[in-house]
């Protein structure tokens, strides 16, 4: 599998995808970044390399000129045209201009004011199943509470939901980097039509505009000239995607971390941490690094770099990121492969770092604390019902379900 520095690994083999970190194991071990022959490009899994490429400016998300990469297919306009202007495709001084503009709707002050209609959401999904006596924590609870709070904050209609969560899935099929040509297509159209349906929004919103991000920044651009619409769009589509996306693998990942970590004999320990924020707040850290939902990102070489001994970078070439293997790093945390809410190096790289790092990552972690302080005092004595597997996707690391039942 690992032979001179070079991986053979299908990220699509089932066993694999249903457990990466044996892998990841023997990466820390070899020591060495390795040459993933499915992607063709050196992948760091250390805890130091990844952070460090993170924030260094040598590594960008866009490939440095000259250098740019074939343009996307014709089969595939739309799609990039929602990729255009998304935060995670730009790099100064173009994404200090919007991001600066959207982090205003992040601040934690802001923020923590939605704390009380996130429990309002969680309650409400646990009061619809609490009859049944069991559900699919991913479809019955950690599907309908990030994206009823994201569409909140922009101010697009909830009744809208079940459509943005078909374009979302239909659209990071391409970020994996192993889809299909018919998958291609869906996520074109999947883009084609959330392009249309926001620009409606917007539309909307400049007649009578609302309390939402989306109303501010079109407030925002009446005196910010070079705020164009197509930009807007952009940053909504990767808010949308990435806040439904990411939430959604995240929680259903980490109430499996709980009840796999804490069976009913073990209980009352986790309730006594869920009874108090700022131990919760320490478990949603560990959580974030012991069951990462992002497991691969990547970075353009904007130099030539010697980024080892034996490995030498030429500028434009891409590197990959193992999030998910730098947050088990053994020389970073101790025990790596342990879970431990209350551990004294505790820390993560799930939701990335430097320029780049996640501009909801406030939002996503209260969002986590709340729904699993809300279900476990719903019901603390809830157990897994049947099985759980992730679903076929590597790069976006969540399960396909997560039954649930009580007594």
């Amino acid at each position: 599998m690992i032979s001179n520095n070079t991986l053979q690994q299908d990220p699509r083999e089932h066993g694999f995808v249903q457990d990466p970190y044996t892998l990841y194991h023997r990466l820390h071990e070899a020591g060495e970044p390795v040459f993933w022959e499915t992607y063709g490009f050196w992948c760091v899994p250390s805890f130091k390399a990844v952070n460090a490429i993170l924030r260094d400016k040598r590594f960008a998300r866009l490939a440095p000129a000259g250098y740019e990469p074939p343009a996307m297919p014709s089969h595939l306009h739309d799609f990039a045209a929602s990729e255009q202007y998304s935060l995670l495709a730009l790099e100064p001084p173009e994404h200090t201009r919007l991001r600066k503009l959207v982090n205003q709707a992040f601040v934690n002050r802001q923020v923590n004011l939605m704390s009380e209609g996130i429990h309002s959401l969680a309650n409400a999904c646990l009061a619809k199943v609490a009859e049944q006596g069991h559900f699919d924590v991913l479809t019955d609870y950690a599907t309908p509470i990030p994206l009823n709070v994201i569409t909140r904050l922009l101010g697009v209609p909830e009744s809208a939901g079940a459509k943005l969560i078909e374009w979302s899935h239909a659209m990071v099929r391409v970020y994996t980097m192993t889809q299909t040509h018919d998958e291609e297509l869906t996520a074109n159209k999947a883009a084609a039509d959330f392009q249309t349906f926001l620009r409606d929004i917007l539309e909307q919103k400049r007649n009578v505009p609302g309390d939402d991000l989306l109303s501010q920044l079109l407030i925002q651009q009446a005196s910010e000239t070079t705020l164009l619409d197509e930009e807007i769009i952009c940053v909504a589509i990767l808010l949308l995607n990435a806040g439904h996306e990411a939430t959604v693998h995240q929680l259903g990942n980490a109430v499996l971390t709980l009840l796999n970590h804490y069976p009913i004999d073990k209980r009352s320990e986790l309730m006594d941490i869920l009874d108090d924020d700022t131990r919760s707040d320490a478990l949603v850290v560990e959580c974030l690094r012991f069951a990462a939902p992002l497991h691969l990102f990547t970075r353009y070489a904007q130099v030539d770099i010697q980024l080892t001994e034996s490995v030498h970078l030429k500028a434009g070439d891409q590197v990959g990121l193992l999030l998910a293997a730098a947050n088990r790093c053994p020389v970073r945390f101790e025990n790596a492969n342990q879970f431990n809410p209350m551990r004294s190096d505790a820390g993560h790289l799930s939701l990335g770092a430097g320029i780049h790092f996640c501009v909801g990552a406030h939002l996503a972690k209260l969002e986590l604390r709340i729904a699993l302080q809300a279900l476990f005092k719903r019901f603390p004595n809830l157990r897994l019902e049947g099985s759980a597997e992730y679903q076929n996707s590597y790069h976006f690391h969540g399960l396909e379900k997560l039954p649930v039942a009580w007594d």
